[in-house]
Order: structure tokens, then C-alpha cells, then sequence
């Protein structure tokens, strides 16, 4: 890699770091309540907490950081599946990761509410199972890429039944956790954050430490065995850690579609395919797409919101729809 194409891709990253950061300052002022600088700079520093500066410190902050987990989780959950499967179509919605995950996480909401703490684990258990049942399906002579979207569909449609009957068995309060399978972020809070925080830090490292693994990934089975790497396993180790991040904040936030089909193919576009630095700025980027959605979301028809994962999907269907038409795809 020549030394002005390293530079340019740290450029770039630094650049949508800073983004991010402002998005950050821009999403703690906007909502239904108006916040002025001076509360929202009292907000950050100061040990008050009554009024808005509790408004910023105990409601969107808290709003803010998992927002900005779930979008880093989800777009390098994108590029891990990615690498693994060699498609651009890949993500944790349209390959019926997220589903698996969400219709685990409401069976425990409705009748088991008191494992609040382990909603992530039980995500994680329902991503990898369907993930396993559609790799599965989708395997003839090899794993095809449009295959795996139509099990992925035909998934998502029969978890997205198993999730509503679970709700409308819920009764009275199914009402705010058909809210949360739409992705919203409306009631998060710190404990929210302290329990994704510490699982979203061990899968992003993870996925950091595979970024070779990928690259080698990436030029295919045949390839990879051809230098003596074992593909197979890496391959299940790679899907295990996409699965994680998607299934944790699925397991949070609800089901936010397209995060992990945009963002990637963007990054890629911009500074290539070396997963060195294609992690690090999907998950930037990831991060500040979720954020820049819910603020949207919360301010678009105050003082009523719209759900994150809609509006995600509003800008994300189109995109996949692109994807499609101009795709190659067996």
C-alpha cells in the first residue's frame, strides 16, 4: 500500500470520527424539549441534574451512546458477514440474524422479565441458532449468495410471526415491546449502556484482531486453503463474532435493518476493501448513521417519534434495491 493511500484512509476515518462527535453534541440539544448550549455544556460537566440538564444526563445520553453501540455493532457485524460469505448483500436483517435474535429477546421480555441483565446472552443464542438454520438451508455445492437472502426472507417472515403471537399473548403490555421489535431507542437507559458497553468492547476487539483473517477471507475458500489457512474455521469464528455484535444490540435496541448492508458497501467504496481499516471505519460510520436516524426520528413529528429501525429502513431499502439490481448474483 503506497504511504498517500494509508494516509487517506486515516484522513477519512479521522474525518467521519469527527462527524460523529458532532452528531454527538447536535442529537444531546435536538428532541421535544429545547436545550440550550449553556444547559447542554452544564449537562456534560457539571454534577447538576435537575431540569433539562437532567433531560440531557439521565434521557439522552444515555440514548446517544447505545445509539452509537448499535450502529458500530451492526455495520461491523455487516463486514464480517461480508468477508465470510464474499457478498455485498450480507447483514445481520437480511440474512435472518436479527429476527433469531429479537424473537429470543421478547420471549424472555414477556415471561421471563426479571433477566433484564442477560438479554443480550439470550439474543446471542437466538442469532447464532438461526443464523446455523439458514447457512444450512442456503448450502447446495456451496453457500450462494441469493439463497441465503431467501432463506434469510423466508426467516425474518415465520420469527417475525413467532414475535408477534408472543406479544399479542403479552396483552396489556405488549404494546411498548412491539415498540422496541420496531428499534427504538425511546426507553434505554444507564443500565442499558453498562450491560451493551461491556459486551459491544469485547466483540469490536474481537472483530479489530480478525481484520487479516478477513482479508484472507475475502479472496475465498479455494484461495485461502491454497496458503495454508484454515478457512473453515475461521470462517465459523468470523460468523460466531458477527453474530454477537448484531444479536447483543438487536437484543437492546430491536430490530434496525440496512445498518449493516449500507454502511460497509459506503466504506468500501471510499477507501477499499483492507479490513484494517474497513472495521474500524464501518463502525464510525455505523455509529453515526443510527444516531443521525434517531434524531431524525425524534424531532421529524414531535412530539411524537418515529422508531430508529424505521427510519433506517426507509433509507436503506432503496439502497439494497440498488444493490440488487447492479449485483452479479448466482
Amino acid at each position: 500500500m503506497r504511504v498517500s493511500d494509508k494516509k487517506f484512509k486515516v484522513s477519512f476515518i479521522v474525518i467521519v470520527l469527527i462527524v460523529l462527535l458532532a452528531t454527538i453534541l447536535v442529537s444531546l440539544k435536538l428532541g421535544s424539549v429545547n436545550i440550550t448550549f449553556k444547559e447542554l455544556i452544564s449537562g456534560l460537566f457539571s454534577g447538576q441534574s435537575e431540569g433539562n440538564i437532567g433531560i440531557i444526563k439521565d434521557l439522552r445520553m444515555p440514548r446517544v451512546i447505545i445509539a452509537v453501540l448499535v450502529g458500530a455493532n451492526l455495520a461491523i457485524a455487516g463486514v464480517l458477514l461480508q468477508s465470510v460469505i464474499r457478498n455485498p448483500l450480507a447483514d445481520p436483517y437480511i440474512t435472518g440474524i436479527s429476527s433469531g435474535a429479537c424473537v429470543v429477546t421478547v420471549f424472555f421480555m414477556v415471561f421471563i422479565p426479571s433477566v433484564t441483565n442477560l438479554r443480550p446472552i439470550f439474543g446471542f443464542f437466538g442469532g447464532l441458532v438461526c443464523c446455523v438454520i439458514i447457512y444450512f438451508m442456503a448450502y447446495k455445492n456451496g453457500l450462494s449468495p441469493i439463497r441465503i437472502v431467501l432463506a434469510g426472507a423466508a426467516c425474518n417472515a415465520l420469527l417475525s410471526g413467532f414475535s408477534s403471537m408472543i406479544t399479542v399473548s403479552a396483552g396489556l403490555g405488549s404494546s411498548n415491546i412491539q415498540k422496541w421489535m420496531m428499534g427504538s431507542l425511546a426507553t434505554v437507559n444507564w443500565s442499558n449502556v453498562n450491560i451493551l458497553l461491556v459486551y459491544s468492547v469485547i466483540g469490536i476487539i474481537a472483530a479489530l484482531l480478525l481484520s487479516k483473517v478477513c482479508n484472507i477471507l475475502a479472496l475465498g475458500s479455494k484461495n485461502a486453503r491454497s496458503l495454508g489457512f484454515n478457512s473453515d474455521l475461521y470462517m465459523i469464528i468470523v460468523t460466531a463474532v458477527a453474530v454477537f455484535l448484531a444479536s447483543i444490540s438487536t437484543a437492546i435496541a430491536g430490530i434496525i435493518s440496512f445498518v449493516g448492508l449500507v454502511v460497509p458497501h459506503v466504506c468500501r467504496i471510499i477507501i477499499g476493501s483492507d479490513h484494517k481499516y474497513l472495521i474500524p471505519c464501518s463502525g464510525i460510520l455505523g455509529g453515526f448513521l443510527v444516531l443521525f436516524a434517531d434524531t431524525v426520528g425524534r424531532i421529524a413529528m414531535r412530539p411524537n417519534e418515529i422508531p430508529v429501525g424505521v427510519v433506517t429502513a426507509i433509507l436503506g431499502a432503496p439502497f439494497f434495491l440498488y444493490l440488487l439490481r447492479r449485483s452479479d448474483l448466482k
